[in-house]
């Protein structure tokens, strides 16, 4: 029998608010994961007032964690894996909607990879993320549990989009439609890159990191209950800034910092924007 999301909601949240065993929960949890992985159900959305966390459906993930016992799914001795039982790697459409690249990639059940994705090799999605439509996941880029990852999205190699299940209540990294991510950036504790922003290789952002727009001539910071939340169109580099201690003013020490170099307008590519800002 088909359960209505109201419901999904209430077995859910009764149990683990609860902090009862799980039981007879069966029917929900497998309906629970396979709204995950079709993308009706999200651990956060866009809504009005901007993104909101789906608190409940961590809790499902949480919940299906509580549920599963260990078991083995090596394939010989030279690849041995073990995993919880109920969530096992995400059956792939067979329609060429998606396609991922040989050579190591792994989708995790209770994620969505929209129509066009592609991954290179080797990637990893976790439990709960979305990827949207036609995005590029490329070598080595990690998108982490829950993250939020929009369409026409492009993450570089090695680019890692951290995960969060707990605290309940707290917001996934966000990476919203047409955004370019360099090599080796690392974007991290719920912040959120607004649409057609490019954020250059090695750039690291998080909840602690203050953004300097030398364009607008102001810091963006996050703040309480706000996260750190990178302006549409925005070109970020990585920069440094001088500590200011006397040990460190007497070695000429900085620490990295992002800087945003330019905005780019519609007529600008995201690799035309990065060149002309690094010039």
């Amino acid at each position: 029998m088909k359960l209505e999301n109201k419901t999904l909601r209430y077995n859910i949240e009764s149990v683990f608010d609860q902090k009862r065993e799980v039981e007879n929960l069966d029917a929900t949890l497998e309906q629970f994961l396979a709204r995950l992985d079709s993308g009706e159900l999200r651990s956060a959305e866009p809504s009005p007032d901007g993104w909101r966390v789906n608190a409940w459906v961590k809790k499902g993930i949480l919940l299906l964690f509580r549920a599963g016992t260990i078991v083995d799914y090596s394939i010989d001795k030279n690849f041995q894996f073990y995993d919880k039982h109920n969530i096992p790697l995400k059956q792939i459409p067979t329609d060429g909607s998606v396609r991922i690249v040989p050579g190591g990639s792994a989708v995790r059940s209770g994620s969505f990879l929209g129509a066009g994705v592609v991954m290179m090799p080797p990637a990893y999605v976790n439990i709960g993320a979305y990827v949207g439509a036609n995005s590029m996941i490329d070598s080595h880029a990690l998108v982490g549990s829950c993250a939020q990852i929009g369409e026409n999205v492009h993450l570089s190699a090695a680019a890692q989009v951290g995960g969060v299940l707990e605290p309940i209540g707290a917001l996934p990294v966000i990476i919203e439609d047409s955004v370019m991510v360099g090599g080796n950036c690392g974007i991290y504790e719920g912040t959120i890159v607004s649409k057609n922003a490019v954020i250059g290789a090695g750039v690291v952002l998080t909840r602690s990191t203050p953004l300097y727009d030398c364009v607008n001539e102001k810091i963006i910071r996050a703040s309480e209950g706000e996260p750190l939340t990178v302006p549409e169109n925005a070109v970020v580099v990585p920069g440094t800034r001088p500590v200011n201690q006397p040990f460190a003013r007497e070695h000429q020490l900085s620490i990295q910092t992002p800087i945003i170099i330019k905005y780019k307008d519609d007529s600008t590519s995201a690799a035309t924007a990065l060149e002309d800002a690094l010039r």
